[in-house]
């Protein structure tokens, strides 16, 4: 029985391309394009700015370090929902339009959430998939862009709305612009994976049912888009996360030191104290964060292994942004570290620093995603238009 072309609603839009402009095909029929090494990390420092320097402790007690005893779901089970997101994105060919030209690339993007029953099971809550054709608009003649923004529109009126064209010029790829990516292709995978983390957010704001009491982990950090958070509780548990962060902190224990430095005396079950992003500014207070050792250094190669960076939106609004109360910094943190009892270990070369169920989402997205066998065998680019 021969499986139905997944690609194949692709057919007319790359049909277009093939005809009203010359295409020089990639080698192989695809190749796959990465983005910038460590793009969480890298984020996360664009968004908080440069030299960010913590000088204030953001909870009610006022250690530096403090001790956590793991909660286990059995004694307390709270976070209930886990949510990641994944891309995959291949170049394809060259579009050559007169003088003008841009790499043609598609991506597959994904987000999941799964959710943890009572007995420990994890059923999938949600899913969403979408194939991208990515192109240069500013590089394109606006005739051709519209033929094709038609032929994809066609399709998702005939059922296929996972379908989606986007630019890789575009100033909502919040990536490229933070980064400040300039390479066509380059782009084009960045702006795939600002696709990806808009999914990711919609389903963390509206693709949820949660109860008020149901905790929601995200992979990774939050970035900026989480700062006036308004729903049921979510923590962002981030495996990369800034490095160049200093701390200065004042008191009658001041203390100045690097965040290697305050790692390092980061012990098994202890969490730092929590701070603040943006510190100085108006908005600091609304997203707070702090680190927790979940995995021993013996056996680790450098301080940072073996510890997650915890997020945390700040329900309290300005102009009285109140700190977090220490007792549910410590919860919070026995939840997590119960949590690195089963780990991905050799499936990828984050395990020190992974969740489990934030493993198995992501998962479930991988599992959808088209092999890059198929998709090599899908897409063709012959003279006469694209046939796949």
């Amino acid at each position: 029985m021969n499986m139905p072309n997944p690609f194949a609603p692709l057919q007319p839009a790359l049909r277009i391309l093939a005809t009203e402009g010359r295409v020089l095909p990639a080698t192989g029929q695809a190749i796959v394009d990465m983005v910038s090494p460590d793009l969480e990390e890298a984020y996360d420092r664009a968004t908080g700015g440069p030299g960010e320097k913590v000088t204030k402790v953001w909870e009610t007690r006022q250690e530096l370090y403090h001790q956590v005893k793991p909660i286990h779901r059995s004694q307390e089970h709270c976070l209930r929902y886990f949510l990641d997101g994944s891309a995959k994105i291949y170049f394809i060919g060259t579009l050559l339009e007169h003088e003008r030209s841009s790499p043609v690339q598609l991506g597959q993007i994904g987000a999941a959430a799964v959710y943890r029953e009572d007995d420990g099971r994890v059923r999938r809550a949600a899913f969403e998939h979408k194939i991208l054709l990515l192109m240069d608009k500013q590089a394109l003649s606006e005739t051709l862009w519209s033929e094709v923004e038609k032929a994809i529109a066609e399709q998702a009126i005939a059922g296929h709305s996972h379908l989606l064209l986007r630019s890789t010029n575009d100033s909502q790829d919040r990536f490229s612009e933070a980064l400040g990516v300039v390479e066509p292709r380059s782009r084009g995978a960045h702006r795939a994976n600002w696709a990806m983390r808009e999914m990711e957010i919609d389903l963390a704001r509206n693709g949820l049912q949660r109860r008020a009491d149901t905790w929601l982990v995200l992979d990774g950090t939050l970035g900026t888009e989480y700062m006036n958070w308004n729903g049921p509780p979510v923590i962002g548990v981030a495996k990369s996360f800034r490095r160049d962060t200093q701390f200065h902190i004042s008191g009658p224990r001041a203390e100045q030191m690097n965040l290697y430095s305050l790692l390092a005396g980061l012990e098994l079950n202890h969490r730092t104290a929590v701070f603040s992003r943006w510190p100085g500014q108006d908005r600091e207070g609304a997203i707070l964060f702090w680190y927790v050792r979940i995995r021993p250094q013996r056996g680790l190669d450098y301080p940072l292994m073996g510890v997650v960076k915890v997020e945390w939106p700040n329900p309290s609004r300005n102009p009285s942004r109140e700190p977090i109360d220490s007792d549910l910094a410590d919860q919070i943190s026995g939840w997590l570290i119960a949590e690195r009892c089963v780990t991905p270990h050799g499936r990828d070369n984050r395990w020190h620093a992974h969740l489990y169920a934030i493993s198995l989402a992501e998962r479930v997205i991988k599992d959808r995603f088209y092999s890059e066998e198929v998709l090599k065998a899908a897409i063709r680019w012959p003279q006469a238009g694209a046939q796949i």
